[in-house]
């Protein structure tokens, strides 16, 4: 039987699964007593390693059945949970994910998981009694040993990946302390606390932890983005009392890669030993293993199941669909301004009833793109989990409003940045444990994540209750590394200065550590919001807690907007971004230092030409004795752009200017008009610095 139609299917229940499996141990590890999350996580797991089976895919269902093996004593209460066991089935999960990610790309599912069998065969056996990890008395090996390459997580790559592409200095920085020196971790600290003046440490080995507490031999290694260079970088960390010697190593993409799969390989190696002891039972169990329908005990259920109302569709499909029905309202635009212009009673009246229906429809194909954001919140609480054991933090993830829609185009691309924001909020927002009790805080500390709807925007909210942010170390962090002066310090206000936080590179860390974007982050949370068309906040009580707001579009694809006419151009401004419109005298308008201004509310706000801005040739707002404004917002801040004319409220298709055209600044897109011409879409948070 030909199993590749049945793909696509498998892949999607895999995934469903594995959430399900990830959301379920998170519940019981927080009652590890409840043998009926444990029957749940069973059934699941059982499942998946019969689909894997069926379809061919041998190491995935062989831990599976390993994970199962375990969870069969737990749920028979042979066994009691505890943090290892937690550990080693979380770390399984995630080769599973590897596994099914692998298949998703094209492979076959392999991996190496024989440390994770070792680990859970030693569970099963008996042969881990709750002490040290089985792993630690089998393959114990001095760390200095993987001098070759640092093992980098997903996340950390891709920040450095990055780096390069953006024009940064990477480097992978090898220390090796003297022998007789007494102050080992000291000594490691100076070299730490001389890189991070000039530079962000991305990932060391063994971990800043291990390092504070001396638990190294002589060396550690280190990732590293700068802007100096290597020479200097080498003589400044030998210019160290006790520091023997520094091999400082420049990497472009490819040597990244390489040492990657350098750190993996010897990773790798570390388990041949393992992986010769268990193949031989690995083996056994695939030839021994029951099939899917073998007996399983029978989940008490309190009622019947209604049976599934949803079918699964293509996201092509749907894009299909938008895109063709994008054809049917520009043709909608241009029946309405035809039955106008011919007066014909009959046909205004026909275009009125498709108007009606076609808004209907549109509310319809809207919505199938819709797609509630739990299915980024999903993964959150297991990464929380990780990053709070990781920093030895208390941490409570509160979800509110998972179940708020957002269109699946800005569902797709707004993971990224609400990783980085969590991972800030954990690592530098919550203090640690002994800081939280000194400051008469809970030893847990609380990190909320919301969504709402407000109006045509989403709102996301990572709220933390940790130490907040204080202005004047912010202010002094800015002008050390230059971002700001003291003058212009001086000008900022809180929101202002808030906002130094998304200068490149810029970071307030006290201290190192490999968990959050160490300000490698930040900068490219609010550039990825921003093409979304959105925009970030920052709110914050010292000694109390910091709230990030991230504001999304609901949608990307069709918008409601103003429709201004500026000579013989025409542009639509987008309804979300504006407060109101008004005609000013040109005596209203004021020079202030250079720059135009005029009064709004009682206040000043910038005053921009759109003629002047897009050069456009026959229209002059000099000229004129009163102007036409739109007042837009971009967070708290207000500006006005003149224009000759309004011409009235529309729903417009929004269409990509292709690869043809460069990136111009203030043009998010363009739209076609009801009478056939091309209007440009105007995107307002390019006005507001």
């Amino acid at each position: 039987m030909d199993m590749n139609q049945y793909l696509s299917m498998f892949i999607d229940e895999s995934n469903d699964h594995l959430q399900s499996l990830n959301d379920n141990m998170l519940q019981l590890e927080g009652n590890p007593e409840d043998l009926g999350i444990v029957q749940v996580i069973f059934r699941s797991a059982h499942t998946l390693k019969g689909m894997a089976a069926t379809m061919g895919f041998e190491d995935l269902a062989s831990l599976t059945h390993k994970m199962e093996n375990v969870l069969d004593l737990v749920r028979n209460e042979k066994l009691k949970m505890q943090d290892y066991i937690f550990d080693t089935l979380f770390k399984s999960l995630d080769a599973l994910e590897s596994m099914v990610q692998d298949i998703t790309s094209g492979g076959e599912g392999k991996a190496d998981v024989s440390a994770i069998v070792a680990s859970l065969q030693a569970i099963e056996s008996g042969e881990w009694t709750g002490g040290e990890t089985p792993a630690a008395t089998t393959t114990a090996k001095p760390v200095e040993s993987i001098s070759s390459a640092v093992d980098l997580d997903e996340f950390q790559y891709s920040v450095l990946d990055q780096s390069i592409a953006e024009g940064h200095r990477v480097f992978y920085i090898d220390v090796l302390v003297s022998e007789d020196s007494q102050l080992k971790g000291v000594r490691a600290y100076m070299v730490f606390d001389l890189l991070e003046r000039s530079g962000e440490v991305v990932k060391s080995f063994p971990t800043v932890q291990d390092i504070e507490q001396e638990k190294f031999e002589r060396s550690f290694s280190l990732y590293y983005i700068t802007t100096k260079e290597a020479q200097e970088l080498e003589k400044s960390i030998l210019s160290i009392s006790e520091i023997e010697s520094a091999k400082v190593i420049q990497l472009d993409q490819e040597t990244l890669q390489q040492m990657t799969n350098q750190a993996a390989a010897a990773v790798e190696a570390e388990t041949v030993a393992i992986a010769t002891a268990v193949s031989q039972e690995i083996a056994t169990a695939v030839k021994t293993e029951e099939k899917p329908a073998a007996k399983q005990p029978a989940a008490p259920t309190k009622q019947a199941a209604a049976p599934s109302r949803t079918i699964r569709v293509d996201i092509e499909r749907l894009d299909v669909l938008m895109n063709l029905f994008s054809e049917l309202l520009i043709d909608r635009s241009r029946l309405e301004q035809l039955a106008s212009e011919t007066g014909n009673n009959d046909l205004s009246d026909t275009v009125a009833h498709l108007s009606r229906v076609s808004s209907d429809l549109q509310n319809i194909v809207l919505k199938l793109r819709m797609v509630p954001v739990d299915t980024v919140f999903n993964r959150f609480p297991r990464m929380i989990r990780d990053l709070a054991k990781t920093l030895d933090k208390k941490i409570d993830l509160v979800i509110t409003g998972a179940e708020t829609e957002l269109d699946r185009t800005v569902i797709d691309e707004i993971g990224d940045p609400l990783v980085h924001l969590l991972r800030n909020a954990v690592d530098h927002g919550v203090e640690s444990i002994a800081e939280r009790v000194a400051a008469g805080k809970p030893e847990m500390g609380t990190v909320n994540l919301r969504a709402f709807h407000s109006g045509n925007h989403v709102f996301i909210e990572i709220e933390d209750d940790g130490k907040g942010i204080y202005r004047e170390k912010l202010l002094q962090t800015a002008i050390k590394r230059g971002v700001v002066t003291e003058e212009q310090g001086a000008k900022m206000s809180d929101d202002e200065v808030n906002q130094l936080l998304f200068a490149p590179g810029f970071s307030t860390a006290d201290k190192i550590s490999d968990i959050s974007g160490r300000g490698v982050g930040l900068d490219v949370v609010k550039s990825k919001i921003t093409s979304l068309g959105g925009n970030v906040t920052i709110h914050s009580t010292p000694g109390k807690g910091t709230n990030f707001s991230v504001q999304l579009p609901l949608t990307l694809s069709i918008i409601a907007a103003m429709l201004v006419r500026v000579g013989s151009e025409k542009y639509a401004i987008p309804l979300s971004s504006i407060v109101e419109t008004a005609i000013v005298q040109r005596e209203q308008v004021r020079n202030i230092h250079g720059n135009k201004m005029i009064t709004f509310r009682e206040s000043l706000i910038p005053y921009l030409s759109l003629n002047e801005v897009f050069g456009v040739p026959d229209f002059n707002d000099e000229d004129e004795s009163e102007t036409e404004i739109v007042v837009i917002r971009k967070g708290d801040r207000l500006a006005a752009v003149s224009v000759e004319e309004f011409i009235g409220q529309s729903e417009i298709v929004l269409k990509s200017m292709g690869t043809y055209l460069p990136s111009i600044e203030g043009i998010s897109g363009a739209t076609i008009l009801g009478d056939g011409q091309v209007a440009l879409i105007v995107d307002p948070n390019a006005f507001i610095k």
